[in-house]
């Protein structure tokens, strides 16, 4: 069995040659990967690939719009996409361990060759945003290294000897495991959260099985796994008479060897099948919501973000790491790409944080960054982990090629092709204003370090950008709104980021790398997503929960002043968000009228509303019952 073919096999006569000895491979699948983050399934028979691949790989295969996100491009009248292959990326073997090859005795496979969605012979899917955008960047950063002598000098290295800008990210993957169709009790898992029972614990039984297996398959396919443990999120399992295990409801995090962008998150979209069908085949289900359970941990997907260059002589050069990394914490590169990430931030985080599941991870009490602010990481010498910000500087002055950014905003269901994009994008606006200013290393610390109301050569006046304190504790809400900036609650508000900040959208749109289609596709799509599941899932889900709601004290039962008062606070609010009166509508009425009429501004109120009260009536519930004989 294989299960790679890199792109230096992707001729046609070695290519053949493979897929010929490797019978049990049956099926080809071009994978694209539209504006939502969707991966295509295109399965064709290897007999047809084979007999045809010179013109597939060439053309690749045409198929209507009708079965991806193309809000606005690919239309009714006008629905032709063509899938194009990657033919400079890895290719992966998917294998079916239900289905064995009779003739082979090994499970079918399915070659996945990562693709492009081409309409009206324009590139419009994620993956070739992403390539722009690497491209883009690394041509940009020749000119300036060309344009800047001082700057490849102080590294100790000339323009003429640079073979390659390296744009290294990585991923790291969260997930909530259980046992389908049985949920753990929320103050077992909160109490078991906040004991931290569950973080880097041992691994046992059916988990620790399907972990161990997904590190070796992995490794088979070299994506290099580096690690596998707990989560905080979590309850211990439960056991028979037998000693099977018969509940599993546990955190985890698994981690792999970053790449060259493009290929990371090919990478991490081919990841998460391993993992959905390695649990699934022992009777796991997997979550990768971002907030799978309320009021306890989420899932996040911490992005790594980094910048080098490849010297003709092999050497890698880490752009982020300063001349010494005991007297600055990064070098003028690096801090204008820090920079970049934060002014540019609003119109990022309409693409980092793009559904309702999304905005129920980003509360504040959950490590989750809600405030657009860095921690260059405590003291030079000694680097820290501020696990409050927005944006991580990862430092370690024993090795500078280490030096790297950890955006932690995103989630699993992130579309990590577009916030990468998007990073390196606002990460060279940054590195274009700072190098022109020419600022040097202790200017710009000065900069990113300033406090609120001074003035600033590149970063707002009225803003601050770094804190080394614990931005929840140190801080009330009001102060971090002001210094800060107020943190969009709903898709709507986060939407309303890219006409708010007009001249920041132009950082996206700079080398043709996001265009104003691109834009009006991806905000399509995802405000239908957001009306569609506000009002045909959570407001359903939330009458459905308020209905399990039910008076459980009566006169016979010992029933207390508490237990009645308790009560009527939550008629109250059931009341209040599901049931109409002939004079009064319900929040849950007013979220769906609003939709309807198309008053988004104050649908997105009601639904911050509902998502107060539903919070106040679960707390209040859990009181309620837990009085009760």
């Amino acid at each position: 069995m294989i299960y790679t073919i890199k792109p230096e096999h992707h001729g046609i006569a070695e290519l053949t040659k493979i897929l010929e000895e490797h019978s049990e491979i049956q099926f080809v699948s071009f994978m694209g990967v539209d504006i939502g983050g969707n991966g295509t399934d295109e399965k064709i028979p290897i007999k047809l690939f084979i007999r045809d691949m010179e013109d597939m790989l060439k053309y690749g295969i045409q198929t209507d719009g009708s079965s991806v996100e193309l809000q606005g491009i690919a239309d009714l009248n006008d629905a032709r996409v063509d899938i194009l292959p990657d033919l400079d990326c890895n290719w992966f073997i998917d294998y079916n361990y239900e289905y064995y090859n009779d003739e082979t005795g090994l499970p079918v496979g399915t070659l996945k060759i990562p693709s492009f969605i081409i309409h009206s012979n324009e590139q419009v899917c994620s993956r070739s945003i992403l390539k722009r955008a690497t491209e883009h960047f690394k041509s940009q950063i020749l000119e300036i290294l060309k344009n800047n002598s001082h700057i490849s000098k102080d590294y100790g290295f000339k323009y003429e000897e640079i073979e390659d800008v390296l744009l290294t990210s990585a991923t790291e993957l969260e997930m909530w495991v259980k046992t389908p169709e049985q949920s753990a009790d929320f103050e077992e898992l909160h109490t078991s959260q906040i004991l931290k029972e569950q973080y880097w614990k041992r691994t046992m039984g059916t988990v620790r099985t399907v972990l161990e297996k997904i590190m070796d398959q992995l490794e088979r396919y070299d994506l290099k796994p580096e690690m596998a443990h707990k989560e905080v999120g979590g309850i211990a399992n439960k056991i028979d008479s037998k000693g099977r295990i018969t509940h599993v409801m546990e955190q985890l995090e698994i981690d792999w060897r970053f790449s060259e962008s493009l290929q990371t998150a090919d990478n991490e979209m081919f990841v998460r099948e391993i993992i959905e069908d390695q649990f699934r085949h022992h009777g796991l289900e997997v979550l990768f919501k971002a907030k799978p359970i309320e009021g306890v941990a989420g899932n996040g997907e911490h992005t790594h973000l980094g910048v080098a260059v490849k010297l003709k002589n092999g050497k890698r050069i880490n752009l982020f790491s300063p001349k010494d990394v005991r007297k600055d914490y990064l070098s003028e590169i690096g801090y204008g790409a820090l920079m970049g990430l934060l002014k540019n931030y609003e119109v990022m985080n309409p693409i980092v944080t793009a559904t309702n599941d999304a905005f129920n991870r980003l509360k504040p009490g959950f490590e989750a960054p809600v405030c657009i602010v860095t921690s260059l990481g405590g003291t030079k010498e000694s680097p820290s982990r501020n696990r409050s910000v927005l944006v991580g500087v990862i430092r370690d002055i024993n090795n500078s090629g280490a030096i790297r950014f950890e955006l932690r905003s995103p989630n699993p269901y992130s579309n990590t092709y577009l916030v990468i994009a998007a990073s390196y994008q606002a990460m060279l606006d940054g590195i274009k204003n700072v190098v022109s200013a020419k600022l040097n290393c202790e200017d710009l610390e000065k900069e990113i370090s300033k406090k609120y109301g001074e003035d600033a050569v590149y970063l707002e006046k009225f803003r601050e950008y770094r804190s080394e304190e614990d931005v929840f504790e140190k801080y009330t809400q009001e102060e971090r709104n002001k210094l800060y900036g107020i943190a969009p609650a709903t898709v709507w508000e986060n939407l309303n980021g890219f006409s708010s900040c007009e001249l920041k959208q132009q950082v996206l749109k700079a080398g043709e790398v996001f265009t104003d289609k691109l834009i009006n596709s991806f905000k399509e799509s995802t405000m239908q997503k957001w009306k569609n599941e506000l009002t045909g899932r959570i407001v359903h889900d939330n009458i459905m929960l308020l209905k399990t709601f039910v008076k459980l004290h009566n006169e016979q039962d010992h029933s207390t002043d508490l237990d009645v008062v308790n009560w009527e606070k939550i008629i109250y609010l059931k009341t209040k968000l599901m049931k109409d009166s002939m004079t009064k509508k319900c929040i849950f009425t007013k979220i769906k009228t609003a939709i309807k009429d198309g008053d988004y501004d104050a649908a997105s109120e009601l639904q911050k509303q509902m998502n107060e009260k539903m919070t106040e009536i679960r707390a209040l519930y859990i009181d309620y019952r837990n009085n009760i004989f």
